[in-house]
């Protein structure tokens, strides 16, 4: 069926039609650009959200990522993005492939368009002239047929008339003929313009007009046609991406397939283990029978070794030093004779820390971290340290490197002295060696540190001691340390230098304060679990096994005052010694 014999007369209704269709493309391409407008705002906002998840760097959160279900959803995170990157793909195919070519169609389309129904409108406009033309001659051949007639007539009556003279009579006649001769002109004139008007009339409807109407058909099929190509392109566009998309998911699923469970239950076990013993069991203290002790000082020596019963449990760690809280004054006892309390005053050590233990316990409190982590249990704190080792050793590598191209570099400014001056290298190549010794000596501190941690060590090493002189030689505002590093079999307790002035005018004060002091009662027993060497001022060396005198709790602080004697008393690390109180003791009191 052919638009141009059957809607031959539907000019108006055609272009009607055709403009329509162009409206319909136009609605399509921008539903197409809405989609696409779509999917990028989808994808942005998948990429924001899985961005919003990712473990920020240097932080707590990116060490969680260790256990499998936080790298699953790590990966799942990643599979997102890329999942966002399909719909990406999805908009810019779109874009290119059905939007700009049907918006650079449509305007194709138009001019088209434009140019047909030009064509029509010049063709109906010729028509119609030619139309006019005939009834222009036909007005015309049927004027001059009735002025001819009346001419007739006219010479007719003249004819007939006596009373006109021959004359009028002839000029009568003469114009009837003039008349008859316009009207067969006119006659001739519309026969000739009829027949023209036939013709073009006949062409104008079997042959202009089916011509452009059929141009117009084919141009309106060729847009149904692109816009039904466009929509399979809109189907395949998005059929495109299934499979990766699907392969996206597809790694999701392995990646929450590959969580275990038990693997994650240990890596709990890796990052929260302390490595202390439980306790064992509490035995029966038996109450009917009165604890034997002496409450004088003078008997101390006799009761020394005296066996208590003994708790399978160790002591409570803590990862802080005793500050110098003003001890409670129990109830004086008898004084002693002033040349026995002058003897006890020059043998005796010294029973105050220097100032840097109090300013170190209370930095504790507010939440500072010892250099070698003596703060935490002994598992993490190896942890800590072996992590602590492998930064020293890469600040190291990279430090080495750096020395390397620097010699390199000098080497080329010897062999090719326009390129620079070798001597200005000195000090930089200098400079990076100083570096590389520091850090050398810092990691030899840390794995003194470590070694004696995993070798659950009660003190550090020499090496470790050594080693710590070496810095303290360095650093010249620590002079003096008041205490040597030393720690617990758990590696809790760990005593800092201080600054020579500090300890100085501080313990001055201290020891005024205490010497005023009347000795303390006992107030229990104490057994010791591990060999403590007391090198510093205030602490008592202690062997395995030995029972001692309590004379003061822990405080907090993580220390126990003891006495061994009359003349020898100090404080040692609480989770070295296993504490049995007498709760009916004078001055016995618990501290949380």
């Amino acid at each position: 069926m052919s638009w141009g014999t059957e809607l031959w007369d539907q000019f108006d209704n055609l272009e009607k039609h055709t403009q329509w269709g162009i409206d319909i493309l136009e609605k399509y391409i921008k539903f197409v650009k809405e989609r696409t407008e779509i999917e990028l705002s989808y994808a942005k906002q998948l990429r924001n959200l899985a961005k919003k998840y990712q473990p920020k760097k240097n932080s707590k959160e990116e060490e969680e990522y260790r256990y499998t279900a936080c790298k699953a959803f790590l990966s799942t995170l990643n599979e997102m993005n890329d999942y966002a990157g399909q719909h990406e793909v999805i908009s810019e195919n779109m874009t290119s492939n059905i939007t700009v070519e049907l918006a650079r169609y449509v305007q194709e389309l138009k001019q088209e368009r434009k140019s047909y129904f030009h064509d029509g409108r010049k063709a109906q406009q010729h028509i119609e002239i030619c139309w006019k033309q005939l009834e222009s001659s036909k007005r015309r051949f049927e004027r001059d047929c009735k002025e001819a007639d009346r001419a007739q007539q006219y010479f007719e009556k003249m004819d007939a008339d006596i009373n006109v003279t021959k004359a009028d009579v002839e000029k009568a006649r003469q114009q009837a003929q003039v008349r008859h001769q316009m009207a067969e002109d006119s006659k001739a004139d519309y026969s000739s313009i009829l027949q023209k008007f036939n013709h073009e009339q006949h062409e104008y409807y079997y042959t202009h007009i089916p011509n452009i109407f059929q141009k117009i058909q084919e141009m309106e099929e060729r847009r149904i046609v692109r816009i039904g190509e466009s929509m399979k392109t809109y189907a395949e566009v998005d059929r495109q991406v299934i499979p990766i998309i699907g392969k996206c998911l597809d790694e999701i699923v392995k990646a929450a397939e590959s969580i275990d469970q038990k693997n994650d239950s240990q890596l709990v076990i890796e990052a929260y283990k302390s490595g202390f013993e439980p306790p064992g069991d509490i035995e029966f203290e038996d109450y009917t029978q009165p604890m034997k002790r002496t409450v004088s000082d003078n008997s101390l020596s006799n009761s020394r070794g005296e066996g208590k019963p003994e708790l399978k449990f160790g002591g409570k760690s803590k990862g802080k030093l005793w500050p110098f809280i003003k001890k409670n004054k129990s109830p004086k006892q008898q004084k002693e004779p002033l040349s026995h309390r002058f003897n006890e005053f020059m043998v005796s050590k010294p029973k105050i820390h220097c100032f840097r233990s109090l300013k170190r316990g209370l930095s504790l409190k507010l939440g500072a971290t010892p250099e070698d982590f003596s703060n935490l249990p002994p598992e993490q704190r190896r942890k800590k340290l072996q992590q602590k080792v492998d930064e020293l050793n890469k600040e190291i590598q990279k430090e080495m490197d750096q020395r390397d191209a620097i010699t390199k570099m000098k080497d080329v400014y010897l062999k090719n002295p326009q390129m620079g001056d070798p001597a200005s290298l000195d000090h930089k190549l200098t400079e990076v060696s100083q570096n590389i010794e520091k850090l050398r000596l810092e990691a030899q501190k840390f794995e003194a540190w470590l070694a004696e941690v995993e070798g659950r060590l009660p003190a550090r090493s020499e090496q470790a001691r050594r080693q710590s002189g070496m810095f303290d030689a360095q650093n010249p505002a620590t002079v003096n340390s008041c205490a040597q590093d030393r720690e617990s079999p758990d590696g809790s307790y760990t005593e800092e230098q201080s600054q020579e002035g500090e300890g100085k005018v501080l313990a001055t004060d201290f020891d005024d304060e205490f010497d005023e002091e009347e000795p303390l009662p006992a107030i229990g027993t104490c057994k010791a679990l591990y060999t403590f060497e007391g090198q510093n001022e205030g602490t008592i060396s202690v062997a395995e096994g030995e029972t001692l005198y309590v004379i003061e709790e822990d405080k907090g602080d993580g220390w126990t005052r003891i006495r061994r004697n009359e003349d020898e008393e100090g404080y040692v690390p609480t989770s070295y010694v296993e504490v049995y109180l007498d709760k009916n003791a004078k001055g016995a009191k618990t501290y949380i």
